[in-house]
C-alpha cells in the first residue's frame, strides 16, 4: 500500500524538497546560460558529452577530444583516462536531448540530491532549525558554486553518494549505505582513497566491521582500478601524475612520504595557497569539521591534492573541492553534536547548535561575493556573446558526421552532430577547422599565435570557407 498523500506532503518534506529543486534550478541556469553565451569549454563538457553518447548508443564510451590530445587516437576510451563508468547512468537521458544540455541539467539535480539526505542527518543530529540552516549553506557554499560554473565532471555524483552513506549508516540502514560506498568506487579512480578514510571513520565509532569492509574495499579498488582496469582501458599509470618529486609510482611516493615526516609536513602545510584552502575548507563549518572522526573521510582525498606539484588541485575554484564538501557538512554537523553534549542544560545545547548553524549559514552567504554565484545578480552574465551571430554563422558551415577542430569556446555547440577535437597548436589533422581569433582562448599563448597557425593550414591546403568577426572555418578536402 502506498502511504497516504497527506504523509507524502509533511511541511518538513515540502520545505526540504523545494530547497532541493530551487537549488537545482539555479545550478542548471548557471551552466545553461554559461553555455549559451560561450562560457563552456571541449575541456570538459566535450570529453564528458562523447563519453555519455557513446553509451547511450550502447557503444563503448570513446572520448576523441581527450584521446587526440594525448596523443592516442580517436578510439580513446573515457576509462583510459578517468575511471568514471558511473557516466554510463546519464545515457538514457540522452532519449530525452541528446546533447551537452542534459548533462548540464542532470549534474545539477545531482548536486542538490544531496540535500534532503544531509537535511536529514542534521534533523537527527542538531534538529529541524539547524538542518535547513546546514542544508542551505551546502547549497550555496563555493565548492558547489565553482563545480557547477565548470562545465560538468564526475564530481557531480559524489555529494549524494557520499551524504547516503553516511547518512543511512548513521541511520543503521546497513544495505543502502553499502551501496552507496560502492557507488563511488565508480566515479573516479581514487575514491578509493575516501572509502579508506570513511572506514577508519567508523572504525572509530566502534563499528569496527564496517569500518574494516568499507576500508578494504576501498583499498582493493584502488589497486584494481589502477593496477589493472586502466591499463587494460589502454591508459597509463602516469596518465595525471603529478608527483615527480616524490617518485615516479605510488609505493615510491608513499614510501618517502612516510620516511620523511618533517618534508611531508612541509609539502602540505609550506605553501600560503594550500593554507588558504584548508582554511577555506574548515571555514565552511567554523572548523568544527575537526572535532569529528568523519574528517578522516574527506583527509585522504585532500592531502592527495597537496601533495600534488599541480597547484591547479590546490586551487579553491574549479570542481575538485566538490568530492569533500558533504564530508565536510556531516562531519561539522557531528562535531557540533559531540562539543553540545558538555553543556550543561539541554536549552543552552538546543542555543548553542542554533547559533552554530546560523553562523554556519551566514559564512555561506559571505562568500557569495567572492564565488561563481554572484554571476546571477549580474545583467551582463546573460548577456550574448558580442560575436553570436558570427559564431553560430561560421559553426552552420560545419556539416554533421565530421571531425573537426574547434575552438575551445565552440566545441560544447558542436558536440551534438559532430566529432570534437580541440583547436590548438598541434594541428591534428581533422578536416574541417573552426578557429577565433576574435580572443584569446586556452590552449592559445596569444591571438598572434593562432592567426599564424590559419595561415599554416592555409599553406598546408586548407579552404578558408567562411570569415567573420574574428571567426575562420577552414575545410581541407579528403582524397
Amino acid at each position: 500500500m502506498f502511504p497516504p498523500l497527506t504523509r507524502l506532503l509533511t511541511p518538513h518534506r515540502i520545505g526540504v524538497w523545494t530547497l532541493a529543486w530551487v537549488s537545482a534550478v539555479t545550478y542548471a541556469v548557471l551552466g545553461l546560460v554559461r553555455l549559451g553565451t560561450f562560457r563552456a569549454t571541449v575541456f570538459d563538457l566535450v570529453i564528458v558529452d562523447q563519453t555519455v553518447r557513446g553509451y547511450a548508443a550502447l557503444g563503448p564510451p570513446y572520448a576523441p577530444s581527450s584521446g587526440v590530445q594525448k596523443g592516442y587516437g580517436l578510439d580513446f576510451l573515457q576509462l583510459a583516462d578517468h575511471f568514471s563508468p558511473i557516466y554510463a547512468l546519464l545515457a538514457p537521458f540522452y532519449a530525452i536531448h541528446d546533447g551537452p544540455q542534459t548533462l548540464i541539467i542532470c549534474q545539477a539535480v545531482l548536486f542538490a540530491a544531496a540535500i534532503p539526505f544531509l537535511w536529514s542527518y542534521t534533523r537527527r543530529r542538531l534538529g529541524v532549525v539547524a538542518a535547513y540552516l546546514v542544508s542551505g549553506a551546502y547549497a550555496v557554499s563555493f565548492p558547489v558554486a565553482q563545480a557547477v560554473n565548470f562545465d560538468v565532471h564526475e564530481v557531480m555524483f559524489v555529494p549524494v553518494l557520499s551524504a547516503i552513506m553516511i547518512e543511512r549508516f548513521d541511520r543503521g540502514r546497513r544495505l543502502p549505505a553499502y551501496l552507496a560506498a560502492f557507488g563511488l568506487l565508480l566515479v573516479k579512480e581514487d575514491m578509493g582513497l575516501m572509502l579508506i578514510g570513511f572506514g577508519a571513520a567508523l572504525a572509530l565509532t566502534r563499528r569496527r566491521l564496517d569500518g574494516a569492509i568499507v576500508a578494504t574495499a576501498g583499498l582493493g579498488a584502488l589497486v584494481l582500478v589502477r593496477g589493472v582496469l586502466i591499463p587494460w582501458a589502454g591508459g597509463s599509470h602516469d596518465t595525471h601524475w603529478r608527483y615527480d618529486h616524490l617518485g615516479e609510482s605510488v609505493p615510491a611516493a608513499l614510501a618517502k612520504l612516510a620516511g620523511d615526516p618533517l618534508g611531508t609536513f612541509h609539502l602540505v602545510f609550506g605553501d600560503t595557497g594550500k593554507i588558504d584552502l584548508l582554511l577555506l575548507l574548515c571555514w565552511l563549518t567554523l572548523f568544527l569539521c575537526l572535532f569529528s572522526p568523519l574528517a578522516l573521510a574527506a583527509a585522504p582525498m585532500v592531502l592527495e591534492r597537496l601533495v600534488s606539484d599541480y597547484s591547479l588541485w590546490w586551487s579553491a575554484d574549479y570542481h575538485y573541492n566538490a568530492f569533500v564538501v558533504v564530508i565536510l557538512f556531516c562531519a561539522g554537523v557531528d562535531g557540533a553534536a559531540r562539543l553540545a553534549r558538555r553543556v550543561a542544560t539541554a536549552e543552552a545545547r538546543r542555543t548553542a547548535v542554533v547559533a552554530w548553524a546560523v553562523a554556519v549559514a551566514v559564512v555561506g552567504l559571505t562568500q557569495l561575493p567572492r564565488f561563481a554565484f554572484d554571476q546571477l545578480a549580474s545583467p551582463d552574465f546573460y548577456r550574448p556573446h558580442d560575436r553570436a551571430a558570427a559564431a553560430y554563422q561560421a559553426m552552420g558551415v560545419i556539416p554533421d558526421g565530421v571531425v573537426v577542430e574547434a575552438a575551445n569556446h565552440l566545441g560544447p555547440m558542436l558536440s551534438h552532430r559532430t566529432t570534437v577535437l580541440l583547436w590548438e597548436p598541434a594541428p591534428r589533422g581533422a578536416p574541417w577547422v573552426v578557429a577565433d581569433l576574435g580572443q584569446l582562448a586556452w590552449p592559445w599563448g596569444s591571438v598572434d599565435d593562432a592567426k599564424k597557425a590559419v595561415e599554416e593550414r592555409r599553406a598546408a591546403g586548407y579552404m578558408v570557407l567562411f570569415e567573420r568577426d574574428g571567426f575562420v572555418v577552414l575545410h581541407k578536402p579528403q582524397g
